[in-house]
């Protein structure tokens, strides 16, 4: 019996060994306010999600947006095909959250599995939008509205904070991203929002 024990252990520890020298980042997180095309899928609110529905938090891809990660008309998914449902703009027919433009909005994430976080960014669309396509980088203002550096601190099960919102107007996108601090990846949540 001792050596079974001393077998499975030693196999669990090769086993994690082996994951972490992947460099595939250990934390998973969406967001919940605005809410995201995933937490929808997840929680039922959005039928015909395919696999995200189980995985809310796994919308995982390269960091480095906007100069790299995951292609245009991919972003929303983080250039995961596994998740390609939340690329589809579905006529641009998404859940929005309606948000004021110009007041303070708490922007939250749900945190599944914590990992260190260099920061938090947000972006909106430009004006003149079509949210009948994928999303792309030429349909983003170029600067994130938002940015919450984080330092290389483990986030909560849960991570709060506060910022104004665009002066926009109609129906936009806002995407979120996540960037984790010692892998080369991010998490990306795209919410609709109407102004």
């Amino acid at each position: 019996m001792q050596r079974k024990l001393t077998s499975l252990l030693l196999g669990l520890g090769l086993l994690g060994g082996a994951l972490a020298a992947t460099g595939s980042a250990q934390g998973h997180g969406y967001t919940d306010s605005p809410v995201s095309r995933q937490q929808l899928c997840g929680n039922g609110t959005v039928r015909g999600c395919g696999q995200i529905q189980w995985e809310p938090p796994s919308v995982e891809g390269l960091k480095g947006f906007p100069n790299r990660g995951p292609a245009d008309g991919r972003i929303c998914a983080g250039g995961n095909g596994r998740f390609a449902e939340l690329d589809d703009p579905r006529g641009g027919s998404w859940p929005a959250t309606t948000l004021s433009p110009g007041s303070n909005h708490t922007f939250v994430w749900r945190i599944t599995a914590r990992h260190a976080t260099t920061d938090f960014r947000y972006y909106v669309t430009r004006d003149g939008w079509d949210p009948t396509k994928p999303l792309t980088r030429a349909d983003l203002d170029p600067q994130p509205f938002l940015t919450v550096p984080f330092g290389g601190r483990l986030p909560g099960a849960t991570v709060s904070h506060s910022g104004v919102l665009p002066q926009k107007s109609g129906r936009h996108l806002i995407l979120g991203v996540w960037t984790i601090a010692d892998t080369g990846n991010a998490f990306y949540a795209c919410s609709d929002v109407r102004f």
